[in-house]
């Protein structure tokens, strides 16, 4: 027995916005102030932060979206899982290589070819954990002068391990804040 494909769902408007503004100014939607963030906190937040993506992946309604083309609860879980493997990719570069240069990664492409809509809440939820968990890891090892390693995006942006850091965990906030969780 064969199944038939499921139709993707619709397309969202991709999320072209540079939002690296966020590391000098609070967010207006979630509230994120990233200047108030210790760096040395940053992997103990990123395990506070996970539970609260386990409970929203666990909702009735996890697979539904508000609106057709605005993310689901799952869709958007997916994406943090995929956040904190891509971060941690960088992160790592940071450490080990001088200003390396990030590879591109295209987070609405990533939504259609991986089939966010498709993958499995309870997946979700476990390898959200894992990956938050291997991250926070990393960053409970940075030390010192290592905070202020660089590295670069394609478009030219510059952060330090700190700003990184603090880039990441609005990515993190926001969407909680996007799923009301």
């Amino acid at each position: 027995m064969t199944s038939e494909p499921q139709d993707a769902p619709p397309e969202i408007e991709p999320d072209t916005k540079d939002w690296t503004w966020v590391l000098d100014q609070r967010c207006p939607e979630c509230g994120f102030a990233a200047p108030d963030v210790e760096p040395t906190d940053i992997g103990a937040t990123v395990r506070t932060l996970a539970p609260r993506w386990v409970g929203a992946l666990s909702r009735s309604d996890a697979r539904q979206r508000p609106e057709p083309s605005v993310w689901s609860v799952l869709e958007y879980g997916a994406h943090v899982r995929d956040v904190h493997l891509v971060f941690g990719r960088r992160l790592v570069a940071m450490l080990e290589h001088d200003d390396p240069l990030f590879e591109n990664w295209d987070q609405d492409a990533a939504a259609l070819a991986d089939r966010y809509d498709l993958q499995s809440p309870a997946v979700v939820a476990t390898e959200l954990v894992d990956a938050a968990d291997a991250l926070a890891d990393e960053f409970d090892g940075v030390t010192g002068e290592a905070w202020d390693r660089s590295g670069r995006r394609s478009n030219g942006s510059v952060f330090t391990v700190r700003t990184l850091g603090q880039y990441f965990l609005h990515d993190v906030i926001h969407h909680l804040h996007d799923v009301g969780a």
